[in-house]
Formats: structure tokens, C-alpha cells, sequence
């Protein structure tokens, strides 16, 4: 399993290579991705903005979230990880942004688990895709480190639809 900095020069490389920029909008993991591809030195070439939009409200704010999507989604959907990634996308006119909110733990519910984490994708162009990944009850700082991850494996996928 490649390390979290190796993900992220591959990430960041490959991005370089197409001429390709990069955002990213955060709520469970709270600016680690963007940290993850800032650690790499020379990102800046590449690597737009972050936005950590932990809140309800600084989703709205800043990435346009719909209040009516969160009150009949809630913040852990689909839904608002596509808004989240789209509104991104538009707010810093970048190719790609990965968006991940989630429930990190401790807690959860019937519904909403500790460990889901849902993510949206959105490609300059094409159609804002989404997905869920249950990471289970696995602690705070490994279902934040495996978003982190997964978040990492989400923009490299994205690219390689790049032509």
C-alpha cells in the first residue's frame, strides 16, 4: 500500500503532466487532503485551494450547498458531497475537485454510522460522479486518514479521464 505522501506525488504528477489544477472541499477530514498535496513541495503549480467546510452553514456559504438538499439529506450524503464538489469546482475555476464529508467518530446512528463517508467528484466538463464507502467503526483518525486516502485515489482516477 503506497504511503499518503506517495499518493499525493502521484496525484500532483499526474495532474502536472495534463495541465490540470486541483481544489478540494472538506468537511470530516478538515483540510487533510489539501495538507496531503500542500506537504508535496512545488504544489502550488498544480494545487489551487481548499475550502474545510465543517459546518452547514460554510457549506452553504462558501460552495453553494442548497439548505434544502442538507435539511432533506443531511450533511452525510451523496447529495451534498456532489454540491460540495461542484460548488468548489465553480468557486475556484479549477479541472478538478474531490469533496468529502462524513462521520469520522465517535458516534454515528442507525441511519448515518461512524465510518461513512461519502465523496463527489467533479470534472471540468463532464458530470459531477459521487459515492459512499463505509469505513466503519474503525476510530476518528483512521476513518480520516482512510478518507484521506481513498479522497487521493478519487482525484488520480478523475485525471486519467483527462485527456
Amino acid at each position: 500500500m503506497k504511503s499518503t505522501s506517495a499518493l499525493a506525488t502521484a496525484v500532483l504528477a499526474a495532474a502536472r503532466a495534463k495541465g490540470i489544477t486541483l481544489a478540494t472541499a472538506e468537511s470530516c477530514t478538515g483540510g487533510m487532503v489539501a495538507a496531503a498535496l500542500t506537504d508535496i513541495a512545488g504544489a502550488s503549480d498544480v494545487f489551487d485551494r481548499g475550502f474545510v467546510t465543517y459546518s452547514n452553514a460554510a457549506k452553504i456559504a462558501m460552495l453553494g450547498v442548497s439548505p434544502e438538499t442538507l435539511a432533506t439529506d443531511g450533511a452525510v450524503s451523496e447529495a451534498v458531497a456532489v454540491e460540495m464538489a461542484s460548488g468548489a469546482l465553480k468557486a475556484a475555476g479549477v479541472g478538478i475537485a474531490i469533496a468529502i464529508t462524513g462521520i469520522a467518530g465517535p458516534g454515528g446512528s442507525e441511519h448515518k454510522p461512524e465510518g461513512r463517508v461519502c465523496f463527489g467528484v467533479a470534472v471540468r466538463g463532464h458530470l459531477t460522479q459521487s459515492e459512499t464507502v463505509e469505513f466503519g467503526a474503525i476510530g476518528r483518525e483512521n476513518v480520516r486518514m482512510a478518507a484521506t486516502r481513498h479522497a487521493l485515489d478519487l482525484i488520480a482516477a478523475a485525471i486519467s479521464l483527462r485527456r
